[in-house]
């Protein structure tokens, strides 16, 4: 490595660090995440990105950068760890690459731009907020995942999607994980042979995972110290904490929780696991039409029978909110591997009092029952109405095995004391993951718009 070559690397080193000190001066609940990359020079870019583990720096790019006015070098810091701490270079999943790497861009910047710090303080353009006032009348919050399909479902222009480019791209995106194209997968199924490149790819793989799981890490933990220390650091820290809250709750597959209302009853099918092909296919070559051994008729499995679905009506839950996760489930468990042929599901819709009981006893009902929905009431919120009714049907029989209740409500109402003789979930609704709290005999689950559209 030559004098020029070392110089250069402690220019751009001593122009980050420099960067890295403003910030934390102002932004003490972002320590461990100003502290969590390290510094390497790679002129394969003409400017400045991170992979999660790293800031990859042109020297040039930076001393520019720095020269024009430092702000905009502490900008391009804390943009890159506010990606990291969103866990944007890890989520491209099945996205389009382009219109991803933007949402990641513009629901970064919107963070940064809400900072009241001098060290990132800029003006900011009409155009952005403009753009921002469009999403909010979508959005809640301006996650990336949410900025992403509101943008998809606009259809931008060519030339529209440009001028956002231009106005929130900060870092380069080329170190994140991109998806191959044809030639790429071409090539990887030349090279299938070749143990050590297969290998490669499975060090990557956890190599990405293990950058996830850090960075996942330093979320929760500045989230602790926001919460912790929000008297002296709310204004400091812009919507920062709600953003925080927003990535770093607990995410659920809902069909997986739905499993928790299962029963276990023999249901009229071929048990596979338990069948001899070999035998049953040689009685047949043997005798003609005479098997040595007959497929069992009855399969234990685990599958929806008797449930209960209430439905909060009041006027703080939005009617396509309600109709959208009603839909959902039933999609799930109309579906063969969930529904038994008969079954005992009441759906129930309540405010401050029972507006409405539709009892379902089979996929075809639940079915009509979904064309014809039309939500009932809408007064106050009063969990109790509900329990109390339930109660009641248990005591007239109309149920023989309750497995549960699932509540889906916006959490602002007054619950029961007691806990029931079935198992209770509520379930939320929270764009913008306001903590709900419930009862410790209560099982709870918060749902978005990403959640409900990611079920299959």
């Amino acid at each position: 490595m030559n004098e020029t070559h070392k110089r250069l690397i402690e220019v751009g080193t001593n122009i980050l660090s420099a960067s890295r000190n403003e910030l934390y001066l102002s932004m003490r609940f972002l320590d461990l995440a100003l502290s969590g990359l390290k510094y390497e020079m790679n002129l394969s870019s003409m400017y400045v990105g991170t992979d999660g583990e790293k800031i990859l720096f042109n020297p040039r790019y930076l001393v520019q950068r720095y020269l024009c006015d430092r702000v905009l070098v502490n900008r391009a810091y804390l943009h890159m760890v506010v990606h990291c701490l969103f866990r944007h270079p890890f989520h491209l999943n099945d996205r389009d690459e382009e219109l991803w790497h933007l949402a990641c861009d513009i629901a970064t910047e919107s963070i940064v731009d809400s900072l009241p710090s001098k060290a990132v303080q800029l003006v900011v353009s009409d155009k952005r907020n403009e753009t921002y006032d469009m999403l909010r009348r979508e959005l809640k919050v301006l996650s990336a995942e949410g900025i992403y399909r509101v943008l998809k479902e606009k259809n931008l222009s060519i030339q529209e999607f440009g001028k956002l480019q231009l106005e929130f791209w900060v870092d380069d995106h080329v170190f994140w994980e991109h998806k191959k194209d044809d030639n790429e997968d071409q090539d990887d199924q030349n090279n299938n042979d070749n143990q050590n490149d297969e290998q490669q790819d499975n060090q990557d793989d956890e190599k990405q995972q293990q950058l996830e799981q850090k960075w996942t890490e330093i979320g929760e933990k500045a989230e602790t110290n926001l919460e912790t220390f929000s008297k002296d650091m709310g204004e400091e820290a812009g919507d920062l904490l709600q953003y925080l809250k927003v990535e770093n709750r607990e995410r659920y597959d809902y069909r997986q929780f739905l499993q928790k209302f299962v029963t276990l009853k023999e249901d009229m099918r071929v048990d596979d696991d338990a069948f001899d092909f070999i035998f049953y296919t040689y009685g047949l070559n043997l005798y003609g039409n005479l098997p040595l051994i007959e497929a069992l008729e009855y399969k234990e499995v685990k599958k929806v029978e008797e449930l209960v679905i209430a439905i909060d009506t009041s006027e703080s839950c939005e009617g396509e909110t309600v109709k959208r996760f009603l839909e959902e489930t039933c999609a799930i468990l109309s579906s063969s591997e969930s529904f038994f042929h008969k079954v005992n599901i009441h759906i129930i819709q309540c405010d401050a009092q029972v507006q409405l009981d539709k009892k379902i006893t089979s996929a075809e009902e639940l079915a009509l029952f979904m064309e014809e929905f039309e939500l009932r009431g809408s007064g106050g919120t009063d969990f109790r109405p509900v329990f109390r009714y339930v109660d009641q049907l248990i005591e007239e029989k109309a149920f023989q095995n309750l497995k549960g209740l699932l509540y889906f409500t916006d959490g602002y109402g007054t619950f029961p004391r007691r806990r029931p003789a079935y198992d209770t979930a509520f379930i939320f609704y929270h764009e913008d993951y306001t903590d709900a709290t419930v009862p410790p005999w209560a099982m709870k689950l918060v749902l978005d718009k990403e959640d409900l559209r990611a079920l299959p």
